[in-house]
């Protein structure tokens, strides 16, 4: 094996030549902004580099400051947030954001343990915040470096078993100079180089010491335990109009599932499907309902929903939770993702 610390310099060598440019990394000599790094490590988690970019990119144009975000109305906050997914990451965005501008005067704290402490902020995104946008040595374990080092070390045990061991892995290899740029680097040899597929171990410069390589099973690895099949869900929204035009929508309850975001109502999602009319006691009115043709179908991390989508129309002075939208301003709400399938079914079957 190669000494340690010479792994860590051919790496830090390499980073210095390839390191990717993104819009949240600070350019070689400049200072890491704490905001940026936490921001986009928020919105980095379990989403990809090209989703997110967008997405940052106006953030921080709207919101250039932690206190500019902490100031904001939390609904607006969700709305610029709406399509990205996971929506508590938003929500603890904004909590995040008042606590830092409240209690600590605009500041993050600068090591693991206080950073764990905010809102919405875990061990992975503490340890990144702090090597990245400080410059203390942490060790940073994303999907990228798990593939890394189970090739390096060719660690056969599955994910997520073998997270424990990964992460005692990276912490022998990670140095204490340069910690934030070592961090990137790991990171971003997995994301070019490490690639779950093909990898292109002859531009590594960890490729002598890669014990997966010299066993011929660096595309094996790491092993993964099988997935258990995610259960379906069905429900019914319900797309309701009045004379207008507009479209009645509600906000989801802040906790949960979707918490806080704005829908087109429907009737609980459960294992097995329900018939219109036992589902039509949870629609906001009482109408005559015609079903749509087709359905909507949409993946969460934990099951499949299928959606049913029947439309009705709203009697004279409607009154129901919720708000009447017209149909231009659709765009204007937080409407998550299953959400906006369902408004491009409703309008593609309803007219």
């Amino acid at each position: 094996m190669i000494p340690i610390p010479d792994l860590a310099a051919a790496l830090l060598a390499w980073y210095d030549r390839n390191r990717r440019t993104l819009p949240w990394r600070a350019a070689p000599g400049e200072t890491a902004d704490p905001y940026r790094v936490w921001l986009s490590e928020v919105m980095l988690q379990q989403t990809t580099v090209p989703a997110v970019a967008p997405y940052y990119t106006a953030f921080v144009a709207r919101w250039p400051t932690v206190a500019a975000l902490a100031a904001a109305p939390v609904e607006e906050v969700m709305l610029a947030w709406a399509g990205l997914g996971y929506y508590a990451r938003a929500r603890n965005l904004h909590a995040c954001a008042k606590v830092v501008a409240e209690w600590r005067d605009g500041r993050f704290p600068d090591d693991e343990a206080a950073l764990r402490a905010l809102p919405g902020v875990g061990d992975y995104t503490a340890a990144a915040i702090a090597a990245i946008a400080f410059g203390r040595r942490a060790v940073v374990v994303d999907g990228n470096v798990e593939r890394v080092m189970a090739r390096m070390f060719a660690v056969a045990t599955p994910l997520p078993k073998a997270k424990p061991d990964l992460k005692r892995l990276a912490d022998s290899l990670t140095p204490a100079e340069r910690a934030g740029d070592y961090a990137q680097a790991a990171m971003d040899l997995g994301a070019t180089v490490c690639t779950p597929r093909s990898p292109a171990c002859g531009i590594c410069p960890w490729m002598a010491a890669c014990r997966a390589r010299a066993a011929g099973i660096e595309a094996t690895l790491p092993a993964k335990a099988e997935k258990p099949e995610r259960p379906l869900r069905h429900g019914i929204a319900f797309w309701i109009t009045r004379k207008d035009g507009a479209v009645l929508l509600r906000r989801r309850p802040p906790e949960g599932l979707l918490g806080g975001m704005m829908e087109v109502p429907s009737s609980p999602w459960q294992d097995e499907g329900a018939a219109l009319a036992a589902a039509a006691r949870h629609a906001p009115l009482a109408c005559d309902w015609r079903p749509l043709p087709g359905l909507v179908r949409h993946g969460f991390t934990h099951f499949e929903l299928e959606l049913q989508v029947v439309a009705g129309r709203a009697g004279p002075n409607p009154a129901a939770r919720g708000i009447w939208c017209p149909l231009d301003h659709l765009g204007d709400q937080a409407l998550p993702t299953v959400m906006r399938k369902v408004v491009k079914h409703a309008l593609s079957k309803a007219y």
